[in-house]
Parts: C-alpha cells; structure tokens; sequence
C-alpha cells in the first residue's frame, strides 16, 4: 500500500506507542501533533476520531483509532516487518491474546488501581479482569520465558504488552517485579523504540520536559 501515513498524536499521550509500533514498521509517515487545548475537539479531528483523543492512524481512506487496533492493523498492513504471525500460524493465537490482554485486562486493572477502585470480592466476576493481583502474576508468568510473547520472534503484542510495563514501571502504577523490569529493558535497547522516544521527547513542552 502506498497510501500516505499520517499520526495525529500528542507527545503525552499513549500516541507514543503509536509511534513506536510506526518507527517499528519503517514506513514513512506524517506527524500532526494535537495539543489538549481544544483542539482534539475540533470538528475536523472529531470527523476523525469522535472520542476527541488521540493517537488515531489515517492510511489512505483508512481511519485506525484505538492503540492495540493501530499495532495490530500497521502489522497487518505491512507485512514485511514482521511484526505480526502469519495468519495460519500457531503463533497466532498467543499474538492476539496477549495484545488483547494488555487492552483489556491489563489497562483496565491498573486504570482502577490508580483510581482508588477495588473490586470487592463478591464482584470479582463483573470485572473483566478478575482483580489487579491476578493480573500481574499472569503477566509475570508469560514475561518469565525465554523468547517473545507470540514465539522466538519480537511482534506488535511484544510491543503493545511492554509498553504498558514500561510506563507502569516508571509511574509506579504497575509494582518492579525481575521479569517486568528485565523484559522493560530489553525493549529499551530497540533502536525503532530509541528513535520513537527522542523524537516524542524533542516534541515535549518547555514546562514538561
């Protein structure tokens, strides 16, 4: 596909995935950076993305919003980076679970715990996740092996999944656990995460840097 790429995103933002799983892709792509003064609220972003958020992925005629939908579609969509299973592979199912694992679950429980929210036990059953310990040890547990997520292969579920350890690490929101901080570190040393972060951070404002 040859049509145009283009990010709207924010540098503080979960755009910097986005951008990530962009450099990741090695295409090249256009920036549009919407700041939080109104401006994701404008009618022309909002017939964009009617949540008013961002990151949202334009590709031609094709509007991607929502971050684990981006990696997943940019992986699909360009192949040749390697950064999905084939579709007929058995490394696909582990690829989508655990990218959905981290959009569901993972979110979801540390979005609650940084909000005060405790699911009572009797509960445990209305929430998606169960409760925030589970959550973790089954991260922990699947963070522990050798290998990536979906296989011996790195793949957008690696990068999705690592993403929330990495800002949950540095925010406090997700406990330092070996297998977390470890996995946090291998990522770091990617050069398309290295690239994605200078150029986020380079777009910072004065008074957040």
């Amino acid at each position: 596909m040859t049509d145009t790429l283009t990010l709207y995103t924010n540098p503080m933002s979960r755009g910097r995935i986005a951008r990530w799983m962009l450099e990741e892709v090695g295409q090249p792509y256009e920036t549009k950076i919407l700041g939080y003064d109104g401006a994701m609220k404008a009618p022309a972003y909002l017939a964009i993305n009617p949540m008013g958020k961002v990151p949202a992925l334009v590709h031609g005629q094709t509007v991607v919003t929502e971050v684990a939908a981006i990696c997943a579609y940019l992986a699909d969509a360009f192949p040749a980076a390697g950064l999905a299973p084939a579709p007929n592979a058995a490394s696909r199912g582990p690829y989508y679970r655990w990218l959905f694992f981290a959009a569901g679950p993972l979110e979801a429980a540390v979005t609650d715990k940084a909000l005060g929210v405790t699911v009572p036990y009797d509960k445990k059953m209305m929430a998606g996740y169960g409760d925030f310990a589970t959550v973790m040890d089954v991260l922990e547990d699947a963070l522990s092996v050798d290998g990536w997520l979906a296989g011996d292969r790195f793949s957008a579920a690696d990068l999705y999944v690592g993403a929330h350890v990495m800002w949950g690490l540095q925010f406090g929101s997700i406990e330092k656990r070996p297998a977390f901080e470890a996995f946090a570190a291998r990522l770091a040393e990617r050069p398309a995460h290295r690239r994605a972060t200078e150029i986020d951070d380079g777009a910072m404002p004065d008074q957040a840097r």
